[in-house]
């Protein structure tokens, strides 16, 4: 019926802008609109004997079902059978509007078809901030294992042990770094500077300028290296005094070898 009043509402449009001098068009879209009327007067008088019938066919038990539906109205919005679709309709059929105010507290103020309202208090919902917040002792567990591993490898320690995130997910690199942000933790390379190891240049500063033989001390097995990250990024052990005056006497001897 709502597709009829439609489809002869256009058609009454159609007709209402034609120039009145165009006899033969507007003669058509006369006619198109009649049909559209009479279309439209059918599909009326159909729903009405529709409603009629199905006023007809209720029995007094059924009846009795649908005065229970309202009722009951708890049992049938709770039934799992209920889907949220039919929620939505069951809410659109009760409620005429529904008014929220912020305050020290949440008041939403319900106003029914009736005219009838009801005022409700609920606490403020807490902010993503805080319902997302890990848990502390996760937070340390990862503080504690940055002194001795990668992020890459806190994370892959956490998955193997069955830890989640606060959303449930599994924890990746970029997860790990966003938490040792967010806490202010010690990045691993603050960790491993403060416990005396060196990055290749400062390596290269103590051999002295033009040096430039790190990675070569470090494939002799003199410098011991510790891995940083998973980009191959590394970090190296502080060399002994005798290493030092090795690695000088074999920069100004090239021929001395190193003992192994």
């Amino acid at each position: 019926m709502q597709r009829a009043q439609y489809e002869a509402e256009r058609a009454q449009v159609r007709y209402m802008r034609v120039d009145p001098n165009n006899r033969l068009v507007a003669d058509t879209l006369e006619t198109q609109w009649n049909e559209k009327l009479r279309v439209l007067a059918q599909a009326k008088e159909e729903c009405q004997k529709r409603q009629r019938l199905d006023a007809l066919q209720l029995t007094q038990e059924q009846r009795a079902k649908i005065l229970a539906l309202a009722s009951d109205f708890p049992r049938v919005w709770q039934d799992p059978k209920t889907s949220d679709r039919e929620r939505k309709r069951m809410a659109r059929l009760l409620l005429e509007d529904v008014t929220l105010r912020r305050g020290e507290d949440l008041t939403v103020q319900v106003r029914f078809k009736g005219g009838a309202t009801h005022p409700l208090h609920l606490p403020l919902p807490q902010s993503v901030t805080v319902t997302r917040k890990s848990k502390l002792e996760l937070i340390a567990q990862i503080d504690r294992w940055l002194d001795e591993h990668s992020e890459g490898e806190v994370a892959q320690i956490l998955n193997e042990q069955g830890w989640h995130s606060s959303t449930g997910q599994p924890f990746s690199l970029t997860l790990i770094q966003g938490l040792r942000r967010t806490y202010r933790m010690k990045s691993r390379f603050a960790r491993l500077q403060a416990q005396g190891l060196l990055t290749a240049r400062q390596i290269e500063d103590m051999l002295g300028p033009g040096t430039n033989r790190a990675k070569y001390w470090r494939k002799a097995g003199v410098l011991k290296v510790v891995k940083l990250n998973q980009h191959y990024q590394d970090l190296y052990q502080r060399p002994t005094q005798a290493d030092l005056e090795l690695m000088s006497q074999r920069r100004r001897n090239p021929s001395l070898q190193y003992p192994k």
